[in-house]
C-alpha cells in the first residue's frame, strides 16, 4: 500500500465519519488507505469506496459476485437509462454542481472485483474536498442502491 499524504488520510477519516452519520451503509471503515462502506440491503456483499490512486481520488462500487454486477447492467439495459446520467442526477440532488453526465469505468479488476468507478474532479488538499468527496460517495450509493440486486437482500430472507 502506498503511503498516503496527511491531507488524504485526514480526508478519508473525515468522509468516513460523515458516512457513518449518514446511516445508509451497513458498515464504514478506513483500512489500507481506502474508505470502504458496505452496501446496506444488497443481495451479495458490495462496497462503496473512495480510493486514492497516484494522486487521483476515485469513487467506486465493487463486488465479487458476477451476477450482482450483471443485474445492474440488466436493469440499465431494460430501462434504457444511462449510468452517467443517473449519477449526475444524484449529484445534482445532493447540491453538487455537475455539468453533464458523469464519466465512469466498468471492469473486472486485477483482484477479481466487478468495479464501477468515477474519477473525482477534486484533489484531497483542495478547498471543499471533504464535501465534494462525500457528495460523490452518497451519489454513488443513491444511484446504485436502486439498481439490480443492490436492494434484494431484505426481500430474499
Amino acid at each position: 500500500m502506498p503511503t498516503l499524504s496527511p491531507e488524504t488520510a485526514a480526508l478519508l477519516e473525515t468522509v468516513a465519519e460523515r458516512a457513518r452519520q449518514a446511516g445508509v451503509f451497513a458498515s464504514v471503515a478506513v483500512a489500507d488507505g481506502v474508505l470502504s462502506c458496505e452496501a446496506s440491503g444488497s443481495a451479495e456483499k458490495a462496497f462503496y469506496r473512495v480510493v486514492p490512486e497516484e494522486g487521483t481520488l476515485w469513487v467506486a462500487l465493487v463486488m465479487a459476485d458476477r451476477w450482482q454486477s450483471e443485474s445492474i447492467e440488466a436493469d440499465l439495459m431494460h430501462t434504457g437509462d444511462k449510468l452517467g446520467e443517473l449519477i449526475e442526477d444524484e449529484l445534482v440532488d445532493l447540491g453538487y454542481d455537475q455539468d453533464g453526465p458523469v464519466p465512469f469505468e466498468h471492469y473486472r479488476s486485477d483482484d477479481m472485483l466487478f468495479t464501477f468507478r468515477s474519477k473525482l474532479p477534486v484533489s484531497a488538499d483542495a478547498a471543499g474536498a471533504e464535501e465534494a468527496v462525500f457528495q460523490w460517495l452518497r451519489a454513488y450509493e443513491a444511484c446504485f442502491a436502486n439498481l439490480g440486486d443492490m436492494t434484494a437482500g431484505a426481500d430474499d430472507d
